[in-house]
């Protein structure tokens, strides 16, 4: 009986994290069609075959080189090493850390739509996903956690809090894309004379449909961070649905009805709600993830129009400042007074979050950098001027309105 009990305790556990893991998955498709409904029409193809692309690759070097980085445990061995006594847990545990992973460069593919080169990209995103995101995740999560975590805790009272992601996986995202932005420069005519020309996007449906993708398979996301059954809170995913109706309904008012801001204030408060999801009451899930919206639009076109980046699905704002603020809102709303569970500090918060941010732009000036000068990031004039599509894949995405 005792067998029995403890074989289904351990099923129990790879199915709970198998579904969080196919639900993580199905995100990338929202990513890909949140990617299509914004870029021209010219730059779709591009779009889903670069996310496809990063995803395939993300898988080959996490398996090989960054989840034995970030936990220790490399693939290298029989079968039944790796079945190991629990039902190949390990194993699936490794699917669903891979889909958080395969964020950064699905992630960043958002900001440099339209104009990059596919292979330096593709490069970028393997260097990501099998080294620099490891090699933080083992710092937060995985097997050296030990030695950052016990200074913030020593420093700062308590370890750095990042339950699902909003600094780990989207802050680091959202701040890796800046620096490859920056050095591929704006798409042809966005800027005209010194003058911002805004480019529309292509199909409002499509950016829709990647938003309710990605918003539904966050609840994977965020839920299935427990990584076993007995860790399973309901108060996630209570905190999830009112962080994302929260960066809907700020994204609607301050965003002035425009379908594009309505949408991703839900991603907005989503990102923001994953570090303190297991700490807030609702009610501060909710004002987290409107804030994160109000965050998004001003920032959106502060980045557009002030600082003229042409982050096309702007990324860095909505992954790399949202989930910045993510982290630091948890050492706020997180604490007692305002009814949180506690065990995080406003210091500690924030020295991670921020400690994120420049590992992220560090390491990413040096990855571009290098590519920039060893491959060139940039397609040719002619060559974006015709589009992705046509010059990197030869086919439209509407192959037949091209039949004559």
């Amino acid at each position: 009986m005792e067998t029995a009990l403890t074989s289904l305790h351990h099923g129990t556990d790879v199915l709970f994290l198998m579904l969080g893991a196919v639900m993580v998955f199905a995100m990338h498709a929202g990513f890909a069609f949140l990617e299509v409904g914004t870029v021209r029409q010219k730059s779709q193809v591009n779009a889903f075959v670069k996310i496809l692309t990063d995803w395939s690759v993300s898988t080959v070097v996490y398996f090989l080189i960054g989840y034995p980085i970030a936990y220790g445990f490399h693939f290298f061995q029989p079968v039944a090493s790796l079945l190991g006594e629990n039902q190949g847990f390990e194993l699936v545990r490794f699917f669903f850390l891979l889909c958080f992973a395969a964020c950064i460069p699905a992630i960043i593919s958002g900001g440099v739509a339209e104009r990059a080169k596919f292979w330096p990209q593709v490069i970028a995103g393997a260097i990501f996903a099998g080294l620099t995101y490891p090699l933080f995740e083992s710092l937060i999560w995985g097997r050296n956690s030990a030695g950052l975590q016990g200074f913030f805790e020593s420093n700062f009272g308590a370890p750095f809090h990042d339950f699902a992601g909003s600094v780990v996986v989207h802050s680091m995202g959202g701040w890796l894309a800046l620096p490859a932005v920056l050095l591929l420069g704006p798409r042809m005519g966005r800027y005209v004379r010194g003058r911002s020309q805004a480019i529309p996007v292509s199909n409002i449906p499509f950016l829709a449909l990647g938003s309710w993708i990605l918003a539904v398979g966050w609840f994977g996301f965020n839920v299935m961070s427990a990584q076993n059954i007995e860790g399973i809170s309901g108060l996630v995913a209570l905190n999830s649905l009112m962080a994302m109706v929260g960066g809907v309904l700020f994204a609607l008012v301050v965003g002035k009805n425009d379908p594009g801001f309505v949408h991703n204030g839900a991603l907005a408060g989503l990102i923001s709600i994953c570090a303190a999801s297991d700490l807030v009451h609702p009610i501060a899930a909710f004002f987290i993830g409107g804030i994160a919206a109000v965050i998004f639009v001003y920032g959106f076109v502060w980045e557009q129009e002030k600082l003229r980046i042409d982050d096309v699905l702007g990324v860095w704002p909505l992954h790399g400042i949202i989930g910045t603020w993510g982290g630091i809102a948890a050492g706020i709303f997180g604490t007692p007074f305002f009814g949180g569970q506690g065990g995080v500090t406003f210091l500690s918060q924030l020295a991670g979050s921020l400690l994120a941010v420049v590992y992220a732009l560090v390491t990413g000036f040096i990855v571009y950098g290098v590519l920039k000068k060893v491959m060139g990031l940039r397609l040719l004039d002619e060559q974006e001027f015709a589009g992705p599509d046509l010059s990197i894949h030869h086919i439209h995405a509407y192959p037949e309105d091209h039949v004559r």
